[in-house]
Formats: structure tokens, sequence, C-alpha cells
């Protein structure tokens, strides 16, 4: 009972970090102004909450769609393609939820991705993912589905738009903080030997990391719950997904743990969208960084200890 009220607890939590992300994120520009015009803090803070979810909640769909369109098209002959839309009807019957539009993209990546919205449901799998063995494959497609279901594809596409934000002026931030210049002290020691100095920075790198700071300070209060609801919402709600799949049967459970370990390994993860990791079955790792974007890499390797141990896995 106590484990099952602090897994519940714990998605309460994370749920409400990422609904404040967008309420923070407009709180920013909206108190100052409101606390200058004398209209009332606690008007401001109820105008952000207001605003900032039905304008994320409003974007979050369309984004995320505008995103697929620009995918590379796998261009499937005719026959692949009606099976694998075939296999995604008989799977979403066997999990109890309608069929959404399947949509197959060329990437290195073996990554599969759900998303919905008043636009519909849609599943994003890459050509990789879907050339692993049957078992693997299905099993993927079925963790997707099982998301579907849960309504956390739902909820978190509303909420993508402020989250994005969050993560690029990190990102931003980030990068200011750590620039160092393009020329060491023997490289100006060649130039000048050689009778060549350009110009100097007209920018000084203290300039870049004070600037980085003043961002990171700006953005702290939006990026604490995002990191809240990072963990302990999308983390989790894989996690519970992990577990209904497993449960199904050992066939599943083996074949989700060869395709979350094939996924975090491969190579590609350039080639997934950003947008779409905290909807994917992996989180793909950032290029410029190295970090995993929006779950820590240690997420991947609890999933697997829990789906390749022996003990069963209850879900959530």
């Amino acid at each position: 009972m106590a484990a099952g009220w602090t897994r519940t607890t714990g998605t309460v939590v994370g749920a409400a970090g990422l609904v404040a992300v967008p309420i923070v994120l407009t709180a920013i520009p909206i108190v100052p102004i409101a606390w200058l015009l004398d209209v009332g803090v606690g008007l401001a803070f109820l105008a952000a909450a207001i605003v900032g979810v039905l304008l994320s909640a409003a974007f979050g769909p369309t984004l995320v769609h505008r995103r697929i369109r620009r995918l590379p098209n796998a261009d499937l002959d005719e026959r692949p393609a009606a099976f694998i839309e075939y296999r995604v009807d008989e799977l979403a019957d066997e999990v109890g939820v309608d069929a959404p539009e399947i949509t197959v993209v060329r990437s290195d990546a073996a990554n599969v991705a759900v998303t919905e919205g008043y636009r519909g449901s849609q599943i994003v799998a890459s050509t990789r993912l879907l050339s692993l063995p049957a078992a693997d494959r299905d099993a993927a497609l079925r963790h997707a589905l099982v998301r579907l279901r849960r309504r956390e594809a739902l909820f978190t596409t509303a909420l993508l738009p402020a989250l994005l934000v969050v993560e690029t002026v990190a990102l931003l931030a980030t990068l200011l903080v750590g620039r160092r210049s393009d020329r060491s002290p023997a490289d100006r020691r060649v130039n000048r030997i050689h009778g060549y100095e350009p110009d100097r920075e007209r920018i000084p790198t203290p300039v870049y990391a004070v600037a980085g700071i003043l961002l990171w300070v700006v953005l702290f209060p939006a990026w604490i719950p995002a990191a809240v609801g990072d963990r302990l919402f999308v983390a989790g709600q894989r996690r519970a997904a992990d577990a209904e799949v497993a449960g199904v049967g050992e066939t599943e459970r083996d074949g989700l743990a060869n395709a979350v370990a094939f996924a975090g390994e491969a190579a590609g993860a350039a080639d997934w969208p950003p947008l779409l990791d905290r909807l994917s079955l992996v989180s793909m790792a950032d290029d410029e960084t190295g970090r995993v974007r929006g779950a820590s890499r240690q997420e991947a390797r609890v999933r697997l200890a829990r789906l390749r141990s022996k003990v069963r896995v209850h879900p959530p």
C-alpha cells in the first residue's frame, strides 16, 4: 500500500510540475509588469496560469505535427506499409485503444514516439526500429500504444512548447557560461611573430559568462518544475508502460528490454528530433552537450534492470 501511494504521489507531483512550467514562464514577464502598474500580483498569477496553460495546449499538437511533417518519410512500398499498419491495428486492439495514424520515417535512430492532441493520435516509428526482430519491434510499438491509452501522450503533448522553451534557454545559458576564446595565448604569440594579429574579440569572454548566469537566474523558477516533471511524470510513465508490456508475457518483456537496450546504444541520435524525446521509447543524447535530453542516462539503465530482473514488474 505504501509503495502504491508513493508511486501515485510521484505521478501527481510530476504532473503538477509539468503544468507549472508554462505558468511560470508566462508569469516571468506578466508579474513584474503587474507589480509596476499596481494591478495586483495575485491577479497576474491567475492570468499567467490561464494564459500559459491554454497557449501551451493550443500550440503543442500543432508544433509536434509540423515537426513530424518535416521528417524524412521512409517511402515504404505498398506491402511493407500495409503490413505495419495491420500490425499496429492488431496491437491497438489488444491494448484496447483506437489505432492511431502511423508515420514511418527514415532515421538511423532506433526509436518510436506517440503523440496525441486535437489533431488526433499518431505513432512515429523509425525504419531502424521497424527492422528489429518481430518480438522487439512489436513490444516497442505496444509500449507506445499503452502510453496512448493511459492518456500520457495527450498530457505531455499539450505541455511540450513550454518544456522546449526551458530546454532551449537552459542549453543557451550553459553554452554562454562555458564559452571560451577560440584563440589561446600561444596562438596569439604565433600570430604576432608572423606579423598578423586579428581584431580583438569585441565581446570579452566574461561578458558571455555573466549573460549565461543571468539567463539561468531568470530560468531557474521554470527549470525546477520541468526537471521534477521529467523525473517523476515522464520517466515514471515510461516505467509504468514497461510494466504493462512486461505483464503480457515473457516474449513481450524480453522484446521490450531488447528494444530499449538497442535504442539507447545504437548510433543515430542526431536523426531523432529533440521535440519528440519525451514522447519516445528512449530519450536520445544531445550532440552539443552529450547529455540525455529531458531525462537522465540512469533512467534507461533502471528500466533495463527492472525488465531483465526475475522479479515481477508491477505497474504503478
